[in-house]
């Protein structure tokens, strides 16, 4: 299953495709009891999609048989051991993906031309992701980290790895001392590449960077190149060994930290647009804010959903199940939003107060 999600991948799964493309979104669950049905639901779930394909005219039966084997491999490589908040099966002539997200979706089936993206996106940004390399002398470890844990990351050539050999032992010998591993050159030429290798990782993957190592390893990284400046350091050896827990727990108190900064700059910015009457509140001002690409900052608690109507010029409030209802419009605006270069920020519940789960700053 994926879970990372790049400006390049993002590309390639908005590319159109030939008819059709189905989307298939289900929410999952991460612990017992509530994840009990969801291999229920989602095999209901691709059953509907293969309906809607054979209910459809304009998919031939050459092209129904073909996407609903993509549909059936899919459901082959679904872990729901490993489940998230969401799930996301796309399917089309020739392919087929599935994305685990850490954010609750509507069951949904679309047959379009195009995949239904916004959920992930939404998802991977209310994620806060962010990466943690962490150093030592014979090993340099990424970590793919969000909101409650890391997980190793396998990508631009991490883990990189080397053996280290006893670097002086008649030195060792002589004076009693073992040098250290950060002042000898095949180390400095180890980071190097470290750092070159994390380059080409945020290029594709852009986040905010935590790097873990000892005092001397982080100093020396600094030197060597110039990943790390603009990273948060985080003093604390042995984590290129260590357990995703491990790490996790190192890292933890100085991510929340960063986020708890973030939220209070988020209500400092709204404040001042009150002032400047610059501020719009609410998924019916704030959609159409939107779609004008006039929002620069969208502030939204993390568990705020609303279902709506579209009356034409403005939404309605609405029930799950209503014709023609739209469960996931915040995903929709938060999307919208990012693709014309508003800055989305995801806060805790309740940081936003009166304005009702949704918030943002307008550039006009």
């Amino acid at each position: 299953m994926e879970s990372v999600l790049s400006p390049a991948t993002l590309a390639e799964l908005r590319r159109p495709r030939p008819y059709p493309a189905v989307s298939v979104l289900t929410p999952t669950h991460r612990r017992d009891p509530y994840n009990a049905q969801d291999q229920v639901r989602l095999r209901t779930m691709v059953a509907e999609a293969k309906r809607q394909l054979e209910a459809d005219p304009a998919v031939t039966r050459e092209r129904r048989a073909e996407v609903a084997g993509h549909l059936d491999r899919a459901l082959t490589e679904v872990d729901l051991t490993h489940a998230e908040d969401g799930l996301a099966i796309f399917a089309a002539p020739g392919e087929h993906q599935v994305w685990s997200l850490a954010r609750s979706v509507p069951e949904r089936v679309v047959l379009s031309d195009t995949f239904l993206t916004r959920n992930l996106v939404s998802a991977q940004t209310a994620g806060r992701p962010f990466w943690v390399l962490s150093l030592a002398a014979d090993r340099v470890t990424l970590w793919n980290g969000g909101v409650d844990r890391v997980a190793a990351a396998r990508l631009g050539g991490f883990p990189l790895t080397r053996r280290v050999e006893n670097f002086d032992p008649e030195r060792q010998q002589r004076i009693g001392d073992t040098p250290s591993a950060f002042r000898e050159e095949r180390t400095r030429q180890f980071l190097r590449e470290a750092d070159t290798a994390m380059s080409a990782v945020l290029r594709d993957h852009p986040r905010q960077l935590y790097v873990t190592g000892e005092p001397a390893a982080l100093s020396l990284l600094d030197e060597v190149g110039g990943t790390a400046r603009s990273a948060v350091h985080i003093p604390h050896g042995g984590l290129a060994h260590g357990t995703p827990e491990v790490v996790w727990q190192a890292v933890r108190p100085v991510v929340e930290a960063e986020a708890r900064r973030s939220t209070d700059a988020v209500t400092r910015a709204l404040e001042t647009a009150r002032g400047r009457r610059e501020f719009a509140a609410g998924v019916d001002e704030l959609w159409q804010s939107a779609r004008d690409g006039r929002v620069r900052l969208l502030a939204v608690e993390e568990n705020y959903r609303v279902t709506v109507r579209d009356a034409g010029d403005h939404l309605i409030l609405a029930e799950t199940g209503d014709l023609d209802s739209r469960e996931d419009i915040v995903d929709e605006i938060v999307e919208q939003c990012l693709e014309t270069g508003a800055d989305v920020r995801f806060v805790p519940d309740g940081t936003l107060g009166a304005a009702d789960g949704m918030a943002g700053v307008l550039r006009y």
